[in-house]
């Protein structure tokens, strides 16, 4: 009982996944090693059989081949046992013709909710809110989203989080505002007053020396 009662301090930005053991629809995982090598999205829902998260799992199933493209795994999450999961997955499916191609975590002992911040008092005791998190192949965490329950998320969007991360690592740039593959990206400003007078004629396009575009 003392552990329910311990507050989980939220997670940050560049901190190590917390790592699980858990039941999923395909089967138990060490998340780890199952994320091992990869980029990872683990997202969580409130509950299963609600409408707003039936669109999100048709939505992400969706992007799934993308993603899959791009070297990212995808895995879900709620507070239901893995009997609703497999019940509501078999009811997408027949219903609505799609099929969820990624597994989903039962966690019925909030275990996991609990490590990753996932249940936000404010909104709901029992039931985990709509986060996102970015999970980078040395399992560093990139970014942390929150939606509220009655929020579907927007999948254009995590493919474009995906995009710039990977972007960012290859080439040791950083991606401005509304950003897509094949704009111009940032070229990170220099750090002295030698290479701040050498940058402007290095052949960037440049506002000024600390605001420099390239084309990849």
């Amino acid at each position: 009982m003392e552990e329910t009662k311990v507050e989980k301090r939220m997670l940050l930005i560049g901190e190590e996944a917390p790592d699980f053991e858990a039941v999923t629809t395909d089967g138990p995982i060490k998340f780890s090693e199952w994320a091992k090598g990869h980029w990872v999205i683990l997202f969580s829902h409130p509950a299963d059989f609600t409408p707003v998260c039936t669109t999100e799992f048709m939505a992400f199933a969706d992007i799934y081949p993308e993603l899959k493209e791009r070297g990212v795994k995808l895995i879900g999450l709620s507070i239901d046992s893995i009997y609703s999961h497999i019940s509501w997955l078999r009811t997408i499916k027949e219903k609505l013709g799609k099929e969820i191609p990624f597994p989903v975590i039962e966690d019925l002992s909030m275990n996991v909710a609990s490590k990753y911040g996932m249940v936000h008092p404010s909104q709901s005791a029992t039931a985990a809110v709509r986060a996102v998190f970015f999970i980078d192949p040395n399992f560093k965490l990139r970014a942390l989203v929150y939606y509220p329950l009655s929020t579907g998320r927007n999948m254009a969007e995590f493919l474009r989080v995906i995009d710039a991360f990977q972007t960012a690592d290859k080439h040791n740039v950083a991606t401005p505002a509304n950003w897509h593959p094949g704009d111009e990206v940032i070229v990170p400003p220099p750090k002295t007053s030698a290479a701040a007078e050498k940058r402007m004629s290095e052949g960037y396009d440049c506002t000024d020396w600390f605001f420099c575009k390239k084309k990849l």
